[in-house]
């Protein structure tokens, strides 16, 4: 199936300028001699709308919209009076609320499936991970011992559940904050009482008519932010690890080479783990490998993209085709038989790249339906009715594929799985499992602070390039590395998340990395894992030396191609949370006005982070050093400790004392 001849004369930008991604820079030169759009083309085709993207237009209403200057934005205001202040902060807390929504939405479905499983209403699903269960239970003050695991779960979930329907109090993760952060927060009046409480609030407050200072808009914002982080995708993440296991380092493979011609090949592409666990189960079906051997197949080969496929790379090592932006171009190959999706990050346009390769694209969730898409429906309690299903599917394909096969020869090895657990284990071992060396060695100069590189990628900037470039300065600048969702697959690809990469690190985290046996950038799961982020920065502060507050530690956070609304709101979360956040791309306020300025410097005067904002990967890795570097004189551990050889008289002397 072609594309219009309209769209064939339209703008084409050389694949090279598109993205780094030697592979997709290959099947978007055969979609182009196939004849197929994606959102490269419609990216280059369509001009970004100048005043939207400064958020100087407010449609909140039915007297406007209303369109003020970018040029001069305190030139006019809305027919309401509504200043530019006033419309991008509204603007700014839309977002942070829709992308709350999202993850609390993903939260509350985890906790409902743990709450079958709890309950025995569910039999396909099952605790895999009573460690787990126990040291969640146990950080919120849930009493385990001499308990069923049973009584445990029951009391965990009673207790979860107030994370979204609680009107007054407190969060349950609120007593995870490290105790002076949290004393600042509820000083400020941010602690989240319940998730669909501060969102609410939030869309009311931002109505014609209601809340009209920005100020006030923001610290609502911030409030429905740690709703999401220390709530909703918190929950995610822990009940996702206590249901399908909590994640350990494994080498997976990446990139659209895992592929495999002689064999049906099916996509899970999406957020929840849920589907791809039963997935797991129906690919491996005896029967089902018996009738796609029968179809001609030598096996039926099961592969990840985007946010789901990173959940079962951390806890399986399924091989991963590629993140947001490579989503349509994989379907060029002609080699997909099925590609089955749930909810987020899903484009609309997969439907017609699909169609033009008789691919299956196949929904399965009653929250994302698509328009010329096929849809099963994904029921927890009978979940291979689903998944078998699409296996069905997309071995009837295979048998009637008519599509030429053109899989590009390129795979690549990445490490990924470092949860929170396992960092303390790694640096501390199974008896003293800690963050003391980690804490030590930024104290002694050795790591200079620690970065959170995270988030989507988007056709608005050359696919994977920033996140590389980004991340080689920071670690060649001694910083450690942690990442999140579509960023850890662009720098699997580039082989940066193996420990063997440790060679383009600085010598003091070289040193460390070496030692340990662990690459400097630490793949950690999907776009909703930042909440392990939270985890590990408030354990540096317990374990000491680094300051009272997630404010003082050096550490700085980016998402260089974010493309959602989610990442606006874990961008908020963050800074909330204390710490500098740089975003790349674009950003939708205008500089200089005073809710940019309120943003981008008064928040850090309140006690909480940042916002920063840059397009070049050089220019983000220079002020994110800059900020590790302010927090490291603040804390006075500018001058790194000299290293002293010791004879056997110093240890006696250690020995003595």
């Amino acid at each position: 199936m072609a594309i219009e001849k309209k769209t064939k004369e339209a703008k084409q930008l050389p694949v090279r300028d598109l993205t780094i991604c030697e592979a997709t820079q290959q099947m978007l030169e055969k979609a182009r001699l196939d004849g197929v759009e994606t959102a490269f083309d419609r990216a280059a085709n369509m001009k970004a709308c100048p005043i939207g993207a400064d958020s100087a237009c407010c449609k909140h209403c039915m007297m406007g919209p209303c369109r003020l200057n970018a040029k001069d934005p305190y030139g006019k205001v809305g027919v309401c009076g509504a200043t530019i202040d006033t419309i991008m902060a509204r603007n700014f807390a839309r977002m942070v609320a829709a992308g709350g929504a999202a993850h609390t939405d993903h939260g509350m479905s985890m906790l409902d499936l743990f709450r079958e499983v709890v309950n025995g209403h569910i039999k396909d699903y099952t605790i895999k991970d009573p460690h787990k269960l126990e040291s969640v239970a146990q950080s919120i003050g849930i009493e385990t011992q001499d308990r069923t695991l049973k009584q445990i779960a029951t009391d965990l979930y009673n207790e979860l559940e107030r994370t979204y329907t609680q009107v007054e109090g407190e969060i349950p993760f609120a007593k995870r904050v490290p105790e002076k952060t949290l004393e600042n927060w509820r000083k400020r009046g941010v602690v989240p009482r319940g998730a669909m409480r501060e969102i609410m609030e939030l869309m009311h407050r931002t109505h014609m008519g209601v809340d009209q200072d920005y100020e006030n808009i923001t610290l609502q914002c911030s409030r429905t932010a740690l709703a999401d982080g220390w709530g909703g995708s918190m929950v995610a993440t822990e009940i996702s690890d206590i249901l399908f296991g909590t994640p350990s380092p494994v080498g997976i493979e990446v990139n659209m080479g895992v592929l495999k011609e002689n064999q049906v090949n099916i996509i899970v592409h999406g957020h929840e783990p849920n589907l791809f666990e039963s997935m797991i189960e129906s690919v491996n079906e005896p029967s089902l490998i018996k009738e796609a051997k029968a179809a001609g197949a030598m096996g039926i080969n099961l592969v990840g993209m985007c946010c789901s496929g990173a959940e079962v790379l951390v806890r399986h090592a399924i091989p991963h085709a590629g993140n947001f932006m490579s989503t349509e171009t994989v379907l060029v190959t002609g080699a997909v038989d099925a590609m089955c999706v749930d909810v987020q990050c899903i484009k609309q346009g997969l439907v017609k790249v699909a169609e033009c390769y008789n691919t299956p694209l196949i929904t399965t969730n009653p929250r994302c339906k698509i328009e010329g898409a096929t849809h099963l429906n994904f029921e927890e309690h009978d979940p291979k009715a689903c998944t078998d299903n699409v296996v069905i599917k997309a071995i009837t394909r295979f048998k009637n594929r008519k599509a030429k096969i053109q899989i590009p020869r390129k795979v690549d090895i990445g490490v990924h799985g470092f949860s929170h657990e396992y960092i303390n284990y790694m640096l501390g071992g199974s008896f003293r499992a800690s963050y003391t060396p980690l804490n030590e060695n930024i104290i002694n100069g050795r790591i200079r602070g620690v970065a959170g590189v995270v988030g989507c990628t988007n056709p608005r900037t050359k696919q994977d390039w920033v996140h590389v470039e980004l991340v080689k300065e920071l670690i060649k600048n001694d910083v450690l590395v942690l990442q999140t969702g579509c960023s850890q697959i662009a720098l699997a690809k580039a082989g940066l998340t193996t420990p063997e990469a440790a060679h383009l690190a600085g010598p003091g985290l070289k040193e460390v990395c070496e030692t340990v046996g662990m690459p400097p950038v630490l793949g950690i799961g999907s776009c909703v894992d930042n909440s392990r982020i939270l985890i590990a920065a408030s354990e540096m502060v317990r374990t000491g030396g680094l300051g009272d507050t997630i404010a003082d530690l050096p550490v700085a956070g980016c998402a260089p191609e974010y493309m959602s609304e989610k990442a606006i709101c874990i961008g908020q979360y963050f800074v909330a949370s204390g710490v500098f956040t740089v975003f790349g791309t674009t950003f939708p306020i205008i500089k200089e006005t005073k809710f940019y300025k309120h943003l981008f410097q008064d928040l850090e005067k309140l006690g909480f982070g940042k916002w920063g904002f840059a397009t070049s990967p050089y220019e983000i890795a220079r002020l994110m050093i800059g900020h590790i570097d302010k927090k490291r004189i603040e804390l006075g551990i500018d001058k790194a400790r000299e290293r002293v050889l010791m004879d056997m008289s110093d240890r006696r002397d250690i020995d003595a004392a």
